[in-house]
């Protein structure tokens, strides 16, 4: 029972009464409506968690310069499609992203485990439809890693960890098209499942 209810009871003047149990429902208000903000705040940050967001502004011609988490990123045409080259065109992004998201979560789960390559590359490929729209039809990423000889088991975890678990754009790409993968490690090929489904569908 709070301060304010126990002095309440103990009041004998109705006067005294009124006044206690004025303040009884204002501190009532208040910290009810403190909490209905607390939670709406709450949401709105985790909205905003929830979803990411880009802009992009037309440079005219053909360049557009996309902002993404406060860094701008310059797309644009070559010449001979009216463009000045300025910056990539758009689709080598997506396999931009997927070679980000891949390589970021092998980099954090090996340095989780105290074991960091020496060296890491990736080449992503992505094969390419013949009419309209166009757009990729299989992605095939090699990585490229150079460690020592005892940490080439778990580096190989990492990668499928990655591929099977943790990368977001390597799920969303594998519900539209084959996403596959090869693993190269101190320049011993230790995986490739572009080989085995190639063996699988001979």
């Amino acid at each position: 029972m709070s301060i304010r209810k126990k002095e309440y009871q103990r009041a004998t003047s109705a006067k005294k009464k009124m006044q206690l149990l004025l303040m009884i429902i204002c501190s009532y208000d208040v910290r009810h409506v403190l909490k209905k903000c607390l939670l709406l705040s709450s949401s709105q940050k985790l909205s905003k968690l929830m979803a990411h967001e880009i802009e992009v502004q037309w440079m005219g011609k053909m360049q557009f310069n996309a902002l993404v988490n406060g860094h701008t990123i310059i797309m644009d045409a070559p010449e001979r499609a009216g463009g000045e080259d300025n910056g990539p065109i758009p689709k080598p992004l997506v396999l931009t992203a997927l070679a980000g998201c891949s390589g970021m979560d092998i980099a954090a789960i090996s340095r989780k485990a105290g074991k960091d390559p020496y060296g890491f590359e990736m080449k992503v490929t992505g094969e390419i439809s013949k009419k309209a729209p166009i757009e990729y039809t299989a992605i095939h990423i090699m990585y490229d890693i150079k460690g020592g000889p005892e940490n080439k088991e778990a580096t190989l975890n990492a990668v499928t960890d990655s591929q099977e678990k943790y990368c977001g754009v390597s799920s969303m790409l594998k519900k539209a098209l084959p996403v596959t993968w090869e693993v190269t490690y101190n320049g011993e090929s230790i995986f490739n499942n572009k080989e085995q489904l190639a063996e699988l569908n001979s």
